[in-house]
C-alpha cells in the first residue's frame, strides 16, 4: 500500500511542471505592457517582430552550447516564438478587418520572417543531437512562420474580404443555430445602436436652439 502511495505521489509531483508549463505565458510581463501601450497596428506589428527575433537568437544562444537540459529551453522558447507569429497573424487580421493600413508593419512582418524561416531550417539541417526532444515544435515554428509569410505577401484587400467573408459565414452559421427569436432581438439592437450611432450628439439642452447665425 505504502509503495503505491509513494508511486501516486511522484506522478502527482512530475505533473505538477506540466501543468506549470501550459499556463505559461508566451510574453514577459514587461512585453505584456509594452503591446498593451501600443495600440497603432503597425507599431503594434514591428514590436511582435522585435519580440520574435529575441527568440530567435536566444534559440541560437542555447544551441551554441551543448548542456544538459538545454533541450527544454529550446522546446519552450519555440512553443513560444510559434505563438508570437500568431499574434502577428491576428493583429493584421483584426487591422483588416477595421480597414486600418498596415503597409509599414507587413513590410517588417516579410522581410523579418524570411530571416526566421532561414534560421529555423538551418537548426533543422544541423540535426543536433537532442532534435528529436523538440523536432516537433520546430517544425511547426517552420510552418506558422511559412502560413504567416504567405498571408503578408497577400494583396491587403483582397485578404480584407476574404476575412470579411469568413466573419459573414461564420455568423450566419452561429444565428442557424440560434432559436429565430433570439436572432430577432440581436437584429434590433444592432439597428438600435446604429441609429444612435448616427445621431450627432448636442450640447445643447432641452427647448434651447441653436443661435441665429444671419
Amino acid at each position: 500500500m505504502r509503495k503505491c502511495l509513494g508511486i501516486l505521489s511522484l506522478i502527482l509531483c512530475a505533473g505538477v511542471p506540466l501543468a506549470a508549463q501550459e499556463d505559461r505565458d508566451f510574453l514577459t510581463p514587461n512585453e505584456v505592457d509594452q503591446i498593451r501601450d501600443t495600440q497603432e497596428p503597425n507599431a503594434r506589428l514591428t514590436l511582435y517582430v522585435h519580440f520574435a527575433k529575441e527568440r530567435i537568437d536566444l534559440l541560437q544562444q542555447y544551441l551554441a552550447k551543448q548542456k544538459s537540459g538545454r533541450s527544454l529551453f529550446i522546446h519552450n522558447t519555440l512553443e513560444d516564438y510559434s505563438k508570437i507569429i500568431e499574434a502577428i497573424d491576428s493583429v493584421s487580421d483584426d487591422a483588416l478587418r477595421r480597414k486600418l493600413p498596415i503597409d509599414k508593419g507587413n513590410l517588417a512582418v516579410v522581410n523579418a520572417e524570411k530571416d526566421f524561416l532561414t534560421a529555423l531550417n538551418k537548426i533543422h539541417d544541423a540535426d543536433p543531437p537532442d532534435l528529436s526532444r523538440y523536432e516537433f515544435v520546430l517544425q511547426q515554428a517552420i510552418d506558422t512562420t511559412s502560413d504567416s509569410r504567405e498571408l503578408c505577401l497577400q494583396d491587403a484587400q483582397r485578404r480584407g474580404s476574404e476575412l470579411a467573408a469568413g466573419d459573414a459565414k461564420e455568423k450566419a452559421e452561429r444565428e442557424a443555430m440560434m432559436p429565430q427569436k433570439e436572432v430577432s432581438e440581436r437584429k434590433k439592437q444592432a439597428q438600435d445602436q446604429s441609429g444612435e450611432n448616427k445621431k450627432v450628439p448636442s450640447l445643447y439642452r432641452p427647448g434651447e436652439k441653436k443661435p441665429d447665425t444671419q
